[in-house]
């Protein structure tokens, strides 16, 4: 999944995006409302972390902007403005959360779990025929058979699930799960499918993990 993070003060950015990449999230970062919101108009994002005080344009602003298009993607602030009546004022804008800096990062994840889960005190489980994948809990089973996969591996079979049905362009897939915007070298990716498909132990009849010559993969359904 994807986050983009919208803070002026680098130290805090760094710090977000590396805890939240060691958490499997891909991460985009901007220094200033515009770009921010620049970025965030391209719909590329599960969710976004703001700050309130931005040059170019404050976090209020390009909430309020960004909701005419994206009325349900899920908006968290992080400011040092803690009144009540600030706080309201936030969460009137359209953000789904506010927390207040300092805060711990543990904290944070939570609360970026919390709106990215489905259903609101459930486990959000994806699907694709016998794998069941859980990211709350970064489990994978086929069947009743859990499966150990790696952090890169984890995250592109949840990019795939999340994506089921529909062609995942190489360009697409190397922006989300490795966070990469500049031209590579996909053929990474087929390393990892090809190692996918067998800790899924996938038979013959069991076409889950497709490749589209030429294009990229597909999670299809059978």
């Amino acid at each position: 999944m994807r986050i983009l993070i919208v803070e002026d003060e680098s130290g805090i950015s760094n710090f977000l995006r590396q805890g939240l990449e060691e958490e499997a999230f891909a991460v985009d970062v901007a220094d200033n409302g515009r770009e921010g919101l620049d970025l965030a108009l391209s719909g590329n994002y599960d969710l976004l972390l703001l700050d309130w005080m931005l040059p170019g344009m404050s976090g209020i602003e390009l909430t309020r902007q960004f909701r005419r298009d994206f009325p349900q993607t899920p908006i968290i602030f992080l400011t040092a403005k803690d009144t009540l009546d600030e706080t309201i004022f936030g969460l009137q804008s359209g953000a789904n959360d506010y927390i207040k800096k300092p805060f711990h990062f543990e904290e944070l994840l939570m609360r970026i779990r919390v709106q990215l889960r489905g259903k609101e005190g459930t486990e959000e489980r994806l699907s694709l025929g016998p794998i069941s994948l859980f990211p709350e809990r970064h489990a994978v089973q086929k069947g009743e058979e859990e499966i150990l996969l790696t952090q890169k591996e984890f995250a592109l079979l949840e990019y795939l699930i999340r994506n089921k049905n529909k062609v995942c362009r190489r360009t697409r897939i190397i922006e989300s799960v490795w966070d990469i915007h500049f031209d590579y070298n996909t053929g990474v990716i087929d390393v990892f499918i090809n190692s996918l498909r067998k800790k899924l132990n996938l038979q013959k009849d069991e076409d889950y993990i497709q490749t589209i010559r030429g294009v990229g993969y597909m999670a299809k359904e059978l």
